[in-house]
Parts: C-alpha cells; sequence; structure tokens
C-alpha cells in the first residue's frame, strides 16, 4: 500500500511541474498535469472520429505518456539537444515498484514507439494539446507562434487530427464561449 500512496504522490507532483518550453515561446505557463488532461479529451474525440481504437487503450496511454517527467522534469527540445533523459530507469523502477508498473512502462515505452494505432492517435492527441495551447497563446496576442503552430501540425499523422487542427487555427479560442455572449445580446 505504501507504494500506491507514493505513486499517488508522485502523480500529483505532474500538477506542479511547468512545461518548460514555453519559457521560449514567452507566455503560456502551463504543468504537466494540465497538458495530460487536455491530451486525454483530444484523444476522447480522436477516438469518436476514428474507427477500430482501443479507447482504453489510447486514454491510459494518454493518462501515462509524461509520467515519468515526474522525476525527469519536462525537457523540451532545446534541452534534449544537451541532456539525456533517463526514462528507462525511471519505468524500471516503476516497474519494480508497483504493482502495475509493468503495464506503466510499457504503455510509456509503446506511447513512444509511435506505430500501434492507438499510440499513434495518442501522439496526435499530445500534439493536438500543443497547438490548441499554443492558439490560445496567439489569441492572446502572443508574437511567434506561427513555427509552433506549423511544427505541431507537421507532426499530426492521422486525418482527423489535421483535420481538428486546421478548424482549430481558424477558430478563435474565446468562440466556445463569448459566441454566446454576443447572441444572448443581440436577442
Amino acid at each position: 500500500m505504501k507504494a500506491l500512496v507514493d505513486f499517488l504522490f508522485e502523480a500529483g507532483f505532474l500538477k506542479r511541474l511547468s512545461r518548460s518550453g514555453y519559457a521560449y515561446l514567452g507566455s503560456g505557463d502551463e504543468s504537466v498535469a494540465d497538458h495530460t488532461c487536455r491530451t486525454l479529451f483530444a484523444a476522447y474525440v480522436l477516438a469518436q472520429l476514428s474507427e477500430g481504437i482501443d479507447m482504453e487503450r489510447l486514454l491510459k496511454l494518454c493518462l501515462f505518456h509524461d509520467f515519468p517527467e515526474a522525476r525527469m522534469g519536462d525537457l523540451n527540445s532545446v534541452q534534449k539537444q544537451y541532456v539525456e533523459a533517463m526514462e528507462e530507469k525511471v519505468l524500471d523502477e516503476a516497474a519494480e515498484r508497483l504493482p502495475f508498473g509493468e503495464e506503466i512502462a510499457g504503455l510509456v515505452r509503446e506511447f513512444n514507439e509511435k506505430e500501434t494505432p492507438e499510440a499513434i492517435l495518442a501522439n496526435d492527441a499530445d500534439q493536438l494539446d500543443l497547438l490548441l495551447h499554443v492558439k490560445e497563446q496567439a489569441d492572446m496576442g502572443t508574437a511567434r507562434t506561427d513555427p509552433w503552430l506549423e511544427g505541431a501540425y507537421r507532426r499530426l499523422r492521422t486525418e482527423p487530427a489535421r483535420r481538428l487542427a486546421r478548424l482549430a487555427m481558424e477558430t478563435d479560442s474565446t468562440d466556445w464561449w463569448l459566441s454566446r455572449l454576443r447572441d444572448s445580446a443581440g436577442t
């Protein structure tokens, strides 16, 4: 039971761990847990637009894809040029101490290998969250977001993800609530 409690505290640390890449953008602070949350929602939507997807597996892939960052930190693309993440060590330790550690390790490895339909969709959900977050920053006036948006879009592998991304880039991120205010004011 102690290992399970420790696991829950470790997972909770992801709420306090900032995603490091946004420092280069100049705005857009978010935690790893924040990112994981919308990645799960994006994966659910993508699964609804796709056929033959194991929803449970897809959601587990998204839930655990950044779990090792609780120990390694969130290494962005600049840092990865100079620092080697020891993700395998984190996964091995999780596998040793948790009754479901092998499952977590397998899910993270599957996500990283990007070969199964669920892993491909999970990676697209991961990139969709990045794209949506950066689009929100662009809508709030952050400069130099185009390379980020273009990069996230280029990494998408499925047509449903590309369709969602194209529409997201054309949509004001406040439309979901602000348009309701405009509509109700006009009636």
